[in-house]
């Protein structure tokens, strides 16, 4: 079968495992997308949104903005020919060496530093955490410091430590958020729900 077949194939599958369910209209094809890029059903109850998350995402990304991953993976997974149409950059701090030195002089972990680096970029953000909760405390940390102001906050990472009280905490800091809660999500879902606002921008561009 070819890619697109395959892609068309899966969603007809999750379309049959959801059945009569109904998802969310505003959420449908995130919620659609993460299953895919999972094979995971437990998202249908876990993602939380503020209100109409998804609408602020895409208006963030048509006005251009800029995102902002904690791992090279998670932006590499992104869609950035389709964000570039939109004027917007994926950028990772993870691996520079400003960042790297910084975090070993203070005794936190780089994932932290490299957000306090992108606030200092002083443009409008949108971050996609799929890895560190450090990565979200300190983005918190800096809206209560009110250093940082992002458009849309997505924040999935996945493991056993910090991370549901890193989400938690995000939720009730950042104005406008996408969460997975409980231990479950990865790069692969933060990229996921960014491409599927890609795609939804993308077909109506066409």
């Amino acid at each position: 079968m070819k890619p697109m077949e395959i892609e068309k194939r899966s969603f007809e599958i999750i379309q049959e495992e959801l059945g009569d369910r109904k998802l969310d209209p505003e959420y449908d094809l995130l919620i659609r997308r993460v299953i895919h890029t999972t094979a995971d059903f437990e998202y249908v109850d876990t993602l939380a949104f503020s209100e109409h998350a998804m609408q602020k995402l895409m208006d963030a990304i048509r006005n251009g903005c800029d995102i902002v991953t904690d791992t090279t993976m998670a932006m590499s997974g992104i869609n950035k020919k389709i964000l570039a149409k939109f004027g917007g950059t994926a950028h990772c701090f993870i691996a520079d060496a400003d960042v790297a030195e910084e975090a070993k002089a203070r005794g936190v972990t780089r994932s932290l530093v490299s957000m306090e680096k992108a606030a200092r970029m002083g443009k409008p953000l949108i971050f996609a955490v799929g890895n560190a909760p450090t990565a979200l405390f300190s983005i918190c940390e800096l809206i209560r410091e009110g250093k940082l102001n992002p458009e849309m906050v997505i924040g999935v990472p996945v493991g056993f430590v910090n991370v549901v009280e890193a989400k938690e905490e995000l939720m009730n800091t950042a104005e406008h958020y996408i969460v997975n809660r409980g231990r479950k999500g990865g790069s692969n879902v933060a990229a996921a729900i960014v491409n599927a606002a890609l795609y939804q921008l993308s077909a109506r561009e066409e």
